[in-house]
């Protein structure tokens, strides 16, 4: 089983993944580690369309990102 880092943006829906690490500026890491977008955390891919926001849950909490934000979050999930 190989395992694959990408952009929270391009995981398909449903899948859950380890957040790597953040790739965003300063201000928006910081932002996004208030949100509970930390390296280490699980984050499932709500709902994902490939148009629009991004809804992802991570520590309980199902949150709207934007596809820009969503680019900042590096995670590891294992492939099929």
């Amino acid at each position: 089983m190989s395992q694959d880092v990408v952009p929270l943006d391009r995981v398909p829906q449903g899948r859950v993944g380890s957040i790597v690490s953040l790739q965003g500026g300063p201000w928006a890491n910081a932002r996004l580690a208030a949100l509970g977008f930390t390296p280490g955390a699980l984050v499932r891919v709500v709902r994902n369309s490939m148009r629009g926001p991004i809804i992802a849950s991570v520590l309980e909490t199902s949150i709207a990102l934007g596809r820009g934000q969503a680019r900042c979050i590096l995670v590891r999930f294992g492939g099929d």
